[in-house]
């Protein structure tokens, strides 16, 4: 089994749940819901866009997928989330727009975010003793000789090559799109959100997912509250 902890926003929140509709999988629960037909895009085509990000369902990365440290227990990882949840103040991301990065579209935020940077980072760090160190073939699955030295580096040391200056906030909605097909799948992405990207939005929590086999599709094990609502702000 393997754990991950990722921002997602709260069950109800209507990109949550929009997203969750676009991907064809509710990650909180894992409902499957059949794909439907946006833009010029049919329903087939939808759900065969989305095939690669639906596992994983919808969230941003924060501590990549990892193995338990010998002598580390679920229990007390969750643990761990609850005291770092309670001693986190909550944010907003003013506003996230449609990307396409390597290839996938995902939603990114607008302007940099430093706070969101940050936050990113103690979470990286403060979960990693609990994270087992990878193994040979999770190396190899990474592609290394793809990798910049600085990424090469993380991987060794967190286990992920994307943490602190090489992080990039995103929640992916498909997999890799080709040049002539891009346009076509940005219109029907945003006709599925329509004005879902006009609000900012909380960072307000942290949910703990598991892969409970090689291959299964992620869930949401627990989804902590960050802070004291009362303690919002804008990042």
């Amino acid at each position: 089994m393997r754990y991950a902890i990722y921002f997602t926003p709260e069950h109800d929140d209507p990109l949550c749940r929009i997203a969750a509709g676009w991907l064809g999988r509710d990650a909180f629960g894992g409902a499957v819901t059949a794909a439907k037909a946006f833009g010029a895009l049919s329903a087939a085509e939808v759900a065969f866009h989305t095939a690669a990000a639906r596992r994983y369902g919808f969230h941003a990365t924060l501590k990549a997928p990892f193995r338990l440290a010998d002598g580390m227990t679920e229990v007390g990882l969750i643990d761990a989330v609850d005291a770092f949840a309670n001693a986190t103040v909550p944010f907003d991301i003013p506003r996230l727009k449609l990307a396409q990065i390597d290839g996938f579209f995902a939603l990114v935020p607008a302007e940099p975010l430093p706070e969101l940077d940050r936050f990113a980072g103690d979470v990286v760090m403060a979960f990693e003793p609990f994270r087992a160190p990878l193994s040979d073939a999770e190396i190899a699955r990474r592609n290394p000789d793809a990798l910049s030295p600085r990424e090469c580096r993380n991987l060794s040391q967190w286990g992920y090559p994307y943490v602190f200056d090489t992080f990039r906030f995103h929640m992916t909605l498909t997999g890799r799109i080709a040049a002539e097909e891009a346009a076509r799948v940005r219109v029907a992405i945003e006709e599925c959100l329509g004005d879902t990207l006009d609000k900012p939005v909380p960072v307000d929590g942290l949910a703990v997912f598991v892969e409970p086999s090689p291959g299964a599709p992620f869930e949401v094990r627990t989804y902590r509250a960050l802070g004291k609502q009362a303690e919002r702000k804008t990042a």
